[in-house]
C-alpha cells in the first residue's frame, strides 16, 4: 500500500473511532426540557422526574423541612433551587441527581425567585422578616433586605416574592400592609421603592405573564391591590374592592395561592378567600365579569397552557376533589376524585399531560386533559408541589 493510501486508511480509522466515542457520549447525555421535580413533604426529599416517559429518575434526600416548599429553576434549567420551610435553600443538579450547595439562611421561609438574568436567587422570609439574596452560582450572599416597618422598626413577614423585568424583585409585607420593589440593575446595594398602606395583610401575589402588573390578595379585607410596574409613580390601585361585601364569610382552612392563579382566553381566574367560588376578572379595566361556583374553597386554579381548561383543587375537607372548568362556557365541566390530599397540579408545556399529587395516598397521578383519563401513576412519599422545568423561561415562575 502506498504512503498516501496508508494515511487515508489511518484517517478513516481515526474518524470512525471518534464517531463511535461521540455516539457513546451523546447516548449518555440528555436535555432538561422535559424534566421536573416533586416535593416529598414528610421525608424532606425531592423526586426528579421526566414527562416523556412518565418516569422517576432520581431521589435527592436530606433537604430539611418541606412542610411548605417551593422550587425555581436556573436559566439553563440545569439546576433546581429549593426553598424549605426551615429557611433552607438548596441548589440541586437535575442531571446528576445531587445537592450541589445548601445553606440555612433564615428561621422560617416561604419561597423565592430568580432574577431576570438568572444571576440572583432571592428568598422571602417570615423569620427574621425580610428578603435574602444570593448568587445563583454558589449561593454566596449578595444582599439582605430587612422588612422593617413602623416607628419601632418591627420586622414583617414577607410574602408574594416574584421576579420582574429590569432585574427587579417585588414582594409584599404581610404585617405592614406594604409592597416593596427592589431594583438590582446596578451593582451594590439595591434601590428599594416602598408603597405603604396598600391594605390589610397582603397574603400572596402574582405577576402577569408580561411582567407588567403585580397583584396582591388581601387576607384582612375583601379585594385586591395592583401595582403597574411600567408606571410606579401611579402608586397602588385597589381593584375588585369588597368583592364579598354583604355576604357571610366562610371559615378559611387554608390560604389560597394567588401564585396558582390562571390566565386564559384574555381573562384571569382567581381563588376567592373563604368562598366556594372562582373570580373571573377582565384585565381591561380589572372588572369582575363572573363568579364560578365550585366544590369547595379553591386553593390552586391552574390554566391548561392552551387556555382551554382551568383545573381547580380545594382546601380541607374537600381536598379529595378536582374540578375542571370549561373556559368557553365558564362552567364546571367535570369533577374527579383522585384521592385524599390533592395538593398541587402542573401541566406539561404543550397541554398533553396534567400531573397532580395525592399526598395522603403517596402517589402522583398523570392525566390526559382531553379524555380526563388517568394514564400513569408514580409512587412518591407524601408528594406535594410539582414543578416542571419550563418554568425557567417564564416571568414569575
Amino acid at each position: 500500500m502506498s504512503v498516501i493510501g496508508m494515511k487515508t486508511a489511518l484517517s478513516a480509522m481515526v474518524a470512525g473511532v471518534l464517531l463511535a466515542v461521540t455516539a457513546v457520549q451523546a447516548g449518555d447525555l440528555r436535555g432538561t426540557g422535559d424534566m421536573g421535580v416533586i416535593i416529598e413533604r414528610q421525608s424532606g426529599s425531592l423526586l426528579i422526574v421526566e414527562s416523556t416517559g412518565k418516569t422517576r429518575l432520581a431521589r435527592v434526600e436530606e433537604l430539611g423541612d418541606f412542610s411548605h416548599a417551593s422550587v425555581k429553576f436556573s436559566r439553563d434549567a440545569r439546576y433546581a433551587f429549593v426553598f424549605g420551610r426551615d429557611g433552607g435553600l438548596s441548589r440541586i443538579d437535575l442531571l446528576r441527581g445531587e445537592t450541589r450547595q445548601r445553606v440555612v439562611q433564615a428561621g422560617n421561609s416561604v419561597g423565592g425567585a430568580i432574577s431576570q438574568d438568572g444571576s440572583l436567587v432571592a428568598v422571602s422570609n417570615y423569620e427574621p422578616g425580610g428578603v435574602h439574596v444570593f448568587s445563583s452560582e454558589d449561593l454566596g450572599p449578595v444582599a439582605r433586605i430587612p422588612a422593617e416597618y413602623g416607628d419601632e422598626g418591627e420586622l414583617s413577614k414577607v410574602v408574594g416574592l416574584v421576579d420582574a423585568p429590569g432585574q427587579r424583585f417585588v414582594f409584599s409585607l404581610f404585617d405592614a400592609g406594604e409592597i416593596w420593589v427592589a431594583d438590582f440593575s446596578e451593582p451594590g446595594e439595591p434601590d428599594i421603592r416602598k408603597f405603604r398602606d396598600v391594605g390589610r395583610q397582603p397574603y400572596d401575589a402574582l405577576i402577569t405573564p408580561d411582567g407588567r402588573y403585580y397583584i396582591a390578595g388581601l387576607f384582612g379585607e375583601d379585594g385586591l391591590v395592583l401595582l403597574d410596574l411600567w408606571d410606579l409613580d401611579a402608586g397602588v390601585q385597589r381593584i375588585m374592592d369588597g368583592y364579598g361585601r354583604g355576604e357571610e364569610p366562610l371559615p378559611v382552612y387554608k390560604m389560597p395561592h394567588l401564585e396558582g392563579w390562571a390566565a386564559a382566553n384574555g381573562l384571569l381566574f382567581l381563588p376567592a378567600v373563604g368562598r366556594h367560588e372562582l373570580l373571573v376578572v377582565n384585565p381591561d379595566g380589572w372588572r369582575e365579569v363572573a363568579r364560578i361556583p365550585v366544590h369547595g374553597q379553591p386553593i390552586f386554579a391552574v390554566a391548561r397552557p392552551d387556555g382551554r381548561q382551568i383545573w381547580v383543587n380545594f382546601a380541607y375537607p374537600d381536598n379529595d376533589t378536582v374540578q375542571v372548568v370549561d373556559v368557553a362556557s365558564l362552567e364546571v365541566a367535570a369533577e374527579l376524585k383522585p384521592g385524599s390530599g390533592v395538593l398541587h397540579m402542573e401541566f406539561t408545556p404543550r397541554s398533553e399531560q396534567l400531573w397532580l399529587s395525592v399526598r395522603d395516598e403517596n402517589r402522583v397521578e398523570i392525566y390526559d386533559p382531553d379524555t380526563l383519563e388517568r394514564v400513569a401513576t408514580l409512587d412518591a412519599i407524601t408528594p406535594s408541589g410539582i414543578f416542571m422545568t419550563y418554568r425557567a423561561h417564564r416571568i414569575g415562575l
